[in-house]
């Protein structure tokens, strides 16, 4: 088999969370670790990825695959019924599972289910296959489409979307997927995974199939895992001249490419492309979608990279230590920040990347473990371990605790340095730029000495830093100092509530602020419209509409009600209003009845129950 033809039998993959159940980490974050055994992933659950709070371990197709010592051969299965894989036995896989469950840690697996493996031979368990003859375990002939290449190649030329799903992805035998025998058996295979304790999927080369075959398997596939929570499910649909993406959202969410392709057009800053102007080309909470029309963000799993795109020139690297191709942690810090920003941005399922280091296309994963003879990592050397990398790990904790919140005050530098808060509850500031950046921002966080944990984390007692910290001041502000990107520190700087320093003096007053909620009611918004209040002061966006801070909405529909709670100064008068933002011309509430036209508050006391200014209905 010629290597071109393999390559593209990877080229998809990832996906969203649900609400934490059965005692396990948040959702927010899961990390892909691609090509680790069982056995190995067993113990990392255990000694860090429990422990730093990420939710799920995605691993590589479990099923029995061809052998053949490259990175792709596990894309190429031969018999759905066996476990018995390169990455380890299914009582590996089995006891891999309860440990990760035990550290709480999900399981997703990766399914490679639209084609089987080419040319012939004997797969990992030991089956015999053979494309030519189209015999396997399981199928036969009249299991497959007839044999036939896509038109315009893997992704297919317009208006071929019919080649696309019936005819050989890189030559692979392409099975029947309308066929309810072939539906029956890679629904027995999904729900053994499931039974298992696998507690979601990630379908490989969904594009390839019509959604129509997915919704059909997945209808008898049981949708509750063993720890009752819903079952996990992305699909790997890399956006084309004919895929119509949204067909497939019925069925789950979706490996948002897109996003992988932008993180390297701004951080690389290819045809013009910059930081600062990521807002436009992906759009903004409630709003998604931007120049390059992202699916909306609930739909979206998101990643640097993946498996393919650091092999197909496609993404941000790190890995990638072939002769004359760029590798993005070489001389810069890029591919760190991206990471960085992924886990800031409120946009999709976030995934971390975390496979070996290659210096030829066609390698396989390396035959040493990931651990020396005492079981420590060996990081950076033939495994990356990216996952373990203190400036990426520490930011899976960042993105649990600020869910659910906006963007707000974002700023801009020069276009290649960032800033922006995360509700009251984070804030993050990125400089892709080779000058330095010092500047003072706004924030909505509460007063007080932060630890800055893209360099270190809070000691046991809460009292100090490990790295790096800053102050934030009653009013909001914080200083950054940020070194230009190209030298041995990484240039960011983010903040959350969860790393505050008590004690030893170093925090402000503990009533420097005081909780605002601001809320309203039957707004009437349209789509792409959001709801936003500002007012005189700074932590208001002191009139500005597009600084002001974007309320989130607490139900469905245009009459929903609207709410965001701010940190502000004690027993302090303000003025605000609440205006919609959006798809249309900016609509401001009308004036009310003040003498100076705008709603009037003050702030309560420390030590008061939180204000909450519940508006009522937007006139106009």
């Amino acid at each position: 088999m010629v290597r071109s033809l393999i390559a593209a039998g990877v080229l998809f993959g990832a996906a969203s969370g649900q609400a934490s159940a059965a005692g396990f980490n948040a959702p927010d974050t899961s990390v892909q670790m691609f090509r680790w055994k069982w056995n190995d992933i067993a113990r990392e659950c255990t000694n860090w990825l429990g422990p730093q709070g990420y939710g799920a371990v995605q691993v590589s197709p479990p099923q029995a695959s061809a052998s053949l010592g490259t990175w792709w051969d596990i894309y190429q299965p031969v018999n759905f019924t066996s476990l018995a894989s390169n990455m380890g036995t299914e009582a590996e896989f089995q006891a891999m599972i309860n440990t990760c469950h035990a550290a709480k840690v999900r399981v997703y697996a990766d399914v490679v289910v639209n084609h089987m493996a080419a040319g012939a031979g004997t797969a990992t368990n030991g089956s015999a296959w053979n494309s030519s003859a189209l015999t396997y375990p399981n199928f036969s002939g009249l299991d497959f489409h007839p044999a036939c290449d896509i038109q315009g190649g893997d992704y297919g030329s317009p208006g071929n979307r019919n080649s696309v799903t019936n005819c050989r992805l890189s030559g692979l035998p392409d099975l029947k997927t309308e066929s309810s025998y072939v539906q029956g058996q890679v629904r027995t295979f999904f729900n053994k995974l499931v039974a298992m304790g696998v507690d979601g999927l990630r379908i490989d080369a969904a594009k390839h199939m019509a959604p129509g075959d997915i919704s059909a398997i997945l209808a008898g596939t049981n949708r509750t895992t063993t720890s009752g929570e819903a079952l996990w499910l992305t699909q790997e649909v890399i956006p084309d001249s004919n895929v119509v993406r949204s067909g497939y959202f019925g069925n789950g969410t979706l490996n948002e490419f897109q996003y992988a392709y932008a993180m390297k057009a701004v951080f690389r800053n290819e045809n013009g492309a910059n930081l600062a102007q990521i807002r436009s080309i992906m759009g903004t909470p409630g709003n998604w979608g931007g120049t390059w029309g992202f699916v909306p963000s609930d739909k979206a799993s998101v990643f640097v990279n993946n498996w393919d795109t650091e092999r197909n020139g496609s993404s941000l690297v790190a890995s990638n230590y072939v002769a004359g191709q760029v590798n993005d942690t070489q001389g810069s810090k890029r591919y760190d920040l991206a990471n960085i920003f992924m886990l800031a941005w409120p946009y999709g399922h976030a995934q971390v990347h975390s496979g070996f280091r290659f210096n030829s296309y066609d390698q396989g994963p390396p035959a040493a473990s990931p651990f020396d003879a005492n079981g420590n990592p060996l990081i950076n050397q033939s495994w990356d371990f990216i996952h373990r990398w203190s400036d990426i790990s520490n930011m899976v904790a960042f993105r649990a605790a600020t869910a659910g919140q906006g963007i707000d005050h974002f700023v801009n530098g020069t276009p290649n340095q960032i800033a922006f808060a995360r509700g009251s509850k984070g804030f993050v500031a990125i400089n892709n730029d080779g000058a330095a950046w010092n500047a003072s921002l706004q924030t909505l966080l509460p007063a007080g000495t932060y630890c800055n944990v893209v360099t270190g984390k809070l000691n046991a007692a809460q009292t100090a830093c490990s790295g790096d910290s800053a102050t934030v001041g009653s009013n909001g502000i914080v200083s950054v100092s940020l070194a230009g990107n190209g030298g041995a520190s990484v240039p960011a700087l983010a903040l959350h509530v969860n790393q505050k320093v008590s004690g030893g003096g170093s925090t402000p007053p503990a009533c420097s602020t005081v909780a605002v909620t601001f809320r309203v009611a039957n707004a009437n918004t349209v789509p792409g419209q959001n709801v936003h209040v500002t007012g005189n002061r700074n932590e208001l966006g002191n009139w500005t509409a597009t600084n002001g801070n974007q309320l989130a909405i607490e139900g469905s529909g245009a009459n929903a009600a609207w709410s965001r709670t701010v940190q502000l100064p004690p027993s302090t008068a303000i003025q605000y209003k609440f205006l919609k933002h959006g798809a249309v011309a900016d609509v401001w509430e009308r004036n009310q009845a003040t003498s100076s036209g705008n709603r009037q508050a003050t702030s309560p006391a420390c030590g008061a129950a939180a204000l909450v200014l519940d508006a009522g209905s937007f006139a106009f």
